[in-house]
C-alpha cells in the first residue's frame, strides 16, 4: 500500500524536555489514522513537524514520496489543515471566507467558484453562505472552518480534534463529512479525545505518550491488548460488604466497585460470567433490575496503557 506520509526517526527536543522520542510511522494513501493520547503525549508537536511548522531535531520526512520542507509549496497545496481553534475572518461572510482560503490555492475563478459550492454542501452550510462568522452557533463555526480547510480539495487532510463542545446533530454532520472526504480519495490524519468517533471512524489507529508510539493497529487489534475480558453492570439496590467480598471471590474476577446501587465488575477470564452472576444473585436472594454486558472499550485500552492519573 502506497504511503502518504512516512515518518523516521523523528526526534523534537525542548531543552530537557524530548517532546518527540525516536518517532517512526506511515499514513497509507485513502485511510483515516488516528492519532491519540493524553495532554502532553507529543501528538500536535509530531503534527507540527510533519508540516515542517516547527524545526525538529533529527529524523526524516516524506509527504507523497518527497521530503517535507518548510518551503515545498507544491506539497503544502495538496494538504489540509483544520486545527482545533476555529480560525476564520470575522467581517467575512461564510461564502467569502470559504472563497478566500480556497483561492489561497485555486486561483482558476470558474474552479474556485465550484469547489467553494461543493465545500459547503458537504458541512451543510447552504442556508448560511450570507451569515457572518458572530451570527453563527459553535456548531456552524466548526462547519465553516472545515469548509475553509478542505475548499481547494486536498489529498492529505489534517484534524485535531474538529468537534470539540458541538451538538450532537454537529457533530454527525462533521463524521459524515471526514467520511466522505476519505470516499472521494482523501488521506486522513484524526487526533480527538473521543474514542467513539476514533471507533466509527478510523481505519487504524496510533497511541502515543511521551513522544513514543505505544501500540498501533485497528481498533479490534488494539482491544486484544486490554487486559479486561469481560464487564458486567448491574443496578441492584442496598449491595452488602459480605456480598461483595464473595463477588471478589467469584471466579476470574479482575476488580469490583459499587456506587449509587450501580455494580461494576471487571473480569479478566472466564465464560458465562453473566449466568453465574445471576446464579449468585439468586441463590442470595439478591435483588436486581438491569443487567448489561461489553468487551473492552478502546477507552478502556487507552486508560490501561497511558494511565488514569490527571494530565495538564
Amino acid at each position: 500500500m502506497e504511503n502518504v506520509i512516512e515518518v523516521k526517526g523523528l526526534v523534537k527536543e525542548y531543552k530537557e524536555l524530548k517532546a518527540v522520542n525516536n518517532l517512526s510511522f506511515e499514513v497509507h494513501d485513502g485511510e483515516i489514522l488516528g492519532l491519540l493520547g493524553p495532554n502532553g503525549s507529543g501528538k500536535s508537536t509530531t503534527i507540527n513537524c510533519v508540516l515542517s511548522l516547527i524545526n525538529y531535531n533529527k529524523g526524516e520526512i516524506k509527504i507523497f514520496g518527497k521530503e517535507m520542507k518548510p518551503d515545498a509549496l507544491d506539497l503544502k497545496a495538496k494538504i489540509g489543515v483544520i486545527f482545533q481553534d476555529v480560525a476564520v475572518f470575522e467581517e467575512l461572510t461564510v461564502y467569502d471566507n470559504i472563497e478566500y482560503f480556497c483561492g489561497l490555492y485555486i486561483k482558476d475563478k470558474n474552479t474556485r467558484k465550484k469547489y467553494v459550492e461543493d465545500a459547503i454542501k458537504l458541512v451543510g452550510l447552504e442556508d448560511y453562505k450570507r451569515f457572518v462568522p458572530k451570527k453563527l452557533s459553535g456548531g456552524l463555526l466548526r462547519r465553516l472552518n472545515i469548509a475553509c480547510g478542505i475548499a481547494h480539495k486536498p489529498k492529505l487532510i489534517f484534524f485535531d480534534e474538529p468537534t470539540v463542545a458541538v451538538d450532537p446533530q454537529s457533530r454527525n454532520n462533521i463524521l459524515d463529512g471526514i467520511k466522505k472526504l476519505r470516499d472521494d480519495g482523501a488521506t486522513i490524519v484524526y487526533t480527538t479525545h473521543y474514542m467513539e468517533e476514533v471507533e466509527i471512524l478510523c481505519d487504524r489507529v496510533i497511541i502515543l505518550d511521551k513522544g513514543e508510539i505505544l501500540a498501533s493497529g485497528t481498533t479490534d487489534e488494539l482491544k486484544t491488548l486490554a487486559k479486561i475480558e469481560e464487564k458486567i453492570t448491574v443496578e441492584v439496590n442496598n449491595l452488602d460488604e459480605k456480598s461483595l467480598e464473595k463477588i471478589k471471590e467469584l471466579g476470574g474476577v479482575a476488580g469490583v466497585s459499587y456506587n449509587r446501587n450501580q455494580l461494576e465488575i471487571i473480569y479478566n477470564e472466564g465464560k458465562n460470567n453473566i449466568v453465574k452472576l445471576m446464579e449468585f444473585f439468586d441463590n442470595g436472594g439478591i435483588k436486581y433490575s438491569k443487567i448489561y454486558s461489553e468487551r473492552p472499550t478502546l477507552n478502556d485500552v487507552f486508560l490501561e496503557l497511558t494511565g488514569k492519573e490527571l494530565r495538564d
